[in-house]
């Protein structure tokens, strides 16, 4: 392989990676009604073991290291490294962008895939609204949902290509100072998927071409994509901020459950992070987002 392919290919993992790491370690981030630094900068890394993809069989393990930055802006903000936009906020609700992806797959590493064509990273955009359903008077638990809709794109970084479109509501419990006076915080994260047949064909269709034995031709439709519980735990410690969660992704009675790619029912993934913040800024703002 050409060394700039080879160099491309190494870098799209990467950035895959870096992108569902900050993505599901997010899970585990406390963001509370308080005051905290218009920004922050710092470096840190994560451990991430996922399948290849939901309903795989095989699981991999990524190492990674990554720059941390916050920046608690009025309309564009960044969290958990990803820019959004603060479309809209009132007490109750929070109209801003969601974003997700899934690391690329070599088919030659994956025997329900063996002879087909390698699964490119997938990134998602679109809009999420936020609403607080409930928090406690003195601000340590709350119960909030999430109804995020997002474009699914996949890449190779030289061309993108439109897959699908997903629906992933969420309700999310948090809870601060689990274990009195250790600033240990809880996060709890379930609810279920839904995606159209163009999202579900991209990682689960076998076309005449690539029907064998054991791995007959299969065309999935849209509708129900299987559901996920999410458990995180992060404290943060003078400069360092530690964040770690365990998420089960449920597929019985997913429209695609019956694909021969589908080896696993119930897929799990995990992970931790720890990172250093080196620098704040001084200025002090109010920031009550729910997410």
């Amino acid at each position: 392989m050409p060394a700039g392919k080879r160099w491309v290919k190494m870098n799209t993992r990467r950035i895959a990676v870096f992108i569902v790491t900050a993505a599901l370690l997010a899970v585990a981030a406390p963001s509370w009604s308080m005051e905290k630094p218009l920004w922050e900068l710092g470096i840190g890394g994560g451990f991430l073991l996922m399948p290849d993809y939901r309903g795989s069989n095989k699981t991999r393990a990524y190492v990674l290291p990554y720059p941390y930055a916050v920046y608690r802006g009025g309309i564009f903000r960044v969290q958990d490294n990803i820019l959004s936009g603060r479309i809209f906020k009132s007490d109750r609700l929070t109209l801003d962008a969601s974003v997700y992806g899934a690391v690329p797959v070599r088919s030659s590493r994956n025997d329900a895939r063996a002879g087909m064509e390698d699964l490119d990273p997938t990134f998602e955009l679109g809009p999420a609204l936020h609403i607080k359903i409930f928090e406690a008077k003195d601000g340590k638990c709350r119960l909030t949902a999430a109804l995020p809709v997002r474009a699914v794109f996949s890449t190779d970084f030289t061309s993108v290509r439109y897959e699908g479109v997903v629906f992933a509501p969420r309700l999310n419990f948090e809870k601060r100072d689990v274990i009195a006076h250790t600033g240990l915080y809880a996060g709890i994260s379930a609810g279920p998927m839904f995606a159209d047949s163009g999202y579900h064909s991209y990682f689960y269709e076998v076309e005449p071409l690539y029907a064998r034995i054991g791995r007959s031709v299969y065309s999935p439709g849209g509708g129900y994509s299987g559901s996920t519980m999410t458990v995180g735990l992060g404290k943060s410690y003078r400069q360092l901020l530690f964040n770690t969660f365990i998420s089960a992704d449920f597929l019985h009675g997913a429209v695609f459950e019956d694909s021969p790619l589908v080896k696993r029912k119930i897929s799990w993934m995990g992970g931790f992070s720890i990172t250093w913040v080196f620098l704040k800024s001084k200025t002090m703002v109010h920031d009550d987002s729910l997410n």
